[in-house]
């Protein structure tokens, strides 16, 4: 076990409802963020001595590569330690990370990590930069590719190596359903419970998915302070300490993975495991990005949470969600609270934060110890982080 001095912890987490946003730029959202992040937890900004950001406008062709410093100057910052960081959902995994390495370093003490995602108006220019980022120019791109269509390679090869079924990935939308009806800020919050034949009727998108089976497309943002175990005590009456962090790089585009059932988690968790001393027994529960219904079956294999074509098990069982032994995405998961835009990867680490810290509301699960994992680009970068309550 390799304890990172100086006790890294999240101190702090808040997160904006998601939804729509019209009057508010990008900048605009991503203060409005950091507002609730003050208000929430009654924070200083002369508390802050590290910013990092994802870059504004990501949907557009001219994202801002420099947030981290108008975000430092509208708050009055001169920050020791800033950065502006891109690699899709993974990046608040990385903000996160790298913001306990420099805290273990004596870099800094209090590190902001925010993102906020807008939607642009689309038009044809907006969608082709849009999939032009996430498919390969030459071998991709030309052959009109959509992004479920993407994921649904990686979901067909799934399926047809594991016996992954399409009923087995609707367990995973059933659950999800079930603990956005628990959160108020969900998307799905005042939409009915809904069964797996609910999913497999709904409309094909891009097979094998189904409507209900993809994350919902909305605009929303989060912040997390990671600071010193000294400075999280004064904040926070229970912080998250992290106890374990893994990061994989992998592919850059679908056609470049020559083994489309492993995308990297396996090697992200197993670091963080290593790091923290645990196993994924010693889990009480888990926050996973959930693009779509196929991604936590897979991901909850690649951790070591169940054998492979096995975790359907749990979530067809009752298990994975309100009332069961293992909660999964207790906050409705991208699939059931909202799919925020760039920021989406903040929201499974603001849920597990709030968990760990006993801080959930009418979802609190038993949290000792969370484990959350996030991806970026078409899952080829890996966030892996393990949450505790003592350090």
């Amino acid at each position: 076990m390799v304890t990172l001095t100086n006790s890294p912890a999240i101190a702090a987490a808040a997160e904006i409802k998601p939804g729509r946003y019209p009057d508010l730029s990008n900048a605009q959202l991503y203060l409005q963020v950091i507002e609730q992040l003050l208000a929430d937890w009654n924070l200083k900004l002369g508390d802050i001595d590290g910013v990092l950001a994802a870059p504004l406008d990501m949907a557009t062709p001219s994202p801002k590569i420099f947030t981290h410093e108008m975000l430092a100057e509208e708050l009055g910052l001169t920050p020791r330690l800033g950065l502006t960081m891109s690699a899709g959902g993974a990046t608040y995994g990385y903000m996160v990370q790298y913001a306990a390495l420099a805290i273990a370093a004596g870099k800094a003490e209090a590190v902001l990590c925010v993102g906020a995602g807008k939607f642009a108006k689309m038009s044809p220019d907006v969608a082709e930069t849009l999939i032009k980022s996430v498919c390969d120019p030459e071998f991709e791109f030309p052959y009109g590719p959509v992004i479920a269509g993407l994921y649904a390679q990686y979901a067909a090869r799934y399926m047809h190596e594991f016996g992954v079924t399409a009923q087995d990935m609707a367990a995973v939308s059933v659950s999800s359903r079930k603990w956005a009806k628990l959160n108020p800020a969900a998307l799905t919050y005042a939409k009915p419970d809904i069964s797996v034949a609910d999913v497999l009727a709904s409309r094909m998108i891009a097979s094998p998915f189904h409507y209900l089976d993809c994350s919902i497309p909305c605009e929303g943002g989060g912040a997390v302070l990671v600071t010193s175990g000294e400075v999280a005590r004064r904040i926070s009456a229970q912080p998250a300490y992290i106890l374990g962090m893994g990061e994989f790089h992998g592919h850059g585009y679908v056609s470049r993975n020559r083994n489309l059932v492993d995308c990297g988690a396996a090697r992200s968790g197993a670091d963080a495991f290593r790091q923290a001393g645990l196993a994924p027994a010693d889990i009480d529960h888990v926050q996973i990005y959930d693009a779509f219904s196929i991604n936590p079956l897979m991901f909850l294999e690649d951790l070591g949470f169940a054998a492979r074509g096995k975790a359907a098990e749990l979530f067809h069982s009752g298990r994975t969600a309100p009332g069961g032994d293992f909660a999964v995405n207790t906050y409705g998961g991208l699939i059931g609270y909202g799919h925020g835009g760039d920021a989406s990867g903040m929201s499974m680490i603001v849920e597990g934060a709030l968990q760990v810290m006993g801080r959930a509301d009418g979802r609190q699960v038993s949290a000792d110890r969370a484990l959350v994992h996030s991806y970026g680009g078409m899952m080829a970068e890996h966030s892996t982080l393990i949450l505790g309550r003592s350090a």
